[in-house]
């Protein structure tokens, strides 16, 4: 059983009657710069679909994580959980709301170092260094409806470096 993550209403907003390939790209800007061309010409784009294909997940390393770097970036954590709930708690009294908020801010650091590094530790040195990552795409394509698509492809024969798809 495969489980969809689009619920039906968007899916139906992503759906095209019978699509047919306009042209493929390798990078979104061109494909995004096609059907701006053709919503200029006053083409109907709502009848457009740019496809990300080939999809790979890309993660760049930004550093080694240490004990050290772990427990300061829970203290910043900490300085921002502890500021946010602080603010929260003044509106609720009226006097003495800087020791309230500094005890605050101590009291979110000290509780987001801890739980940093417990985290850190829990791992067991399987991943010592932070990353980010991104899902992209390496083709980008353009889709257009069947009905729509000869007209898509005179326009497109007129925009200076676009060569539509010759398969569709």
């Amino acid at each position: 059983m495969s489980s969809s993550r689009v619920p039906p209403a968007a899916s139906r907003l992503l759906a095209l009657e019978f699509p047919q390939s306009l042209a493929t790209y390798d990078e979104y800007a061109a494909a995004q710069r096609t059907v701006d061309f053709l919503s200029d010409r006053e083409f109907p784009v709502q009848n457009c679909m740019i496809v990300g294909t080939d999809l790979k997940q890309v993660e760049r390393i930004t550093g080694r994580l240490t004990y050290p770097k772990v427990a300061a970036a829970g203290a910043v954590s900490g300085v921002w959980l502890g500021l946010f709930v602080g603010l929260i708690f003044t509106f609720f009294v009226d006097n003495e709301i800087l020791p309230m908020l500094l005890s605050t801010v101590l009291l979110a650091v000290a509780f987001s170092v801890v739980w940093a590094v417990l985290g850190y530790a829990a791992t067991g040195g399987r991943r010592d260094f932070s990353s980010v990552s991104s899902v992209v795409a390496t083709r980008y394509e353009v889709l257009v409806e069947h009905k729509h698509a000869d007209r898509a492809r005179q326009l497109l024969a007129e925009l200076p470096g676009a060569t539509p798809n010759p398969f569709a």
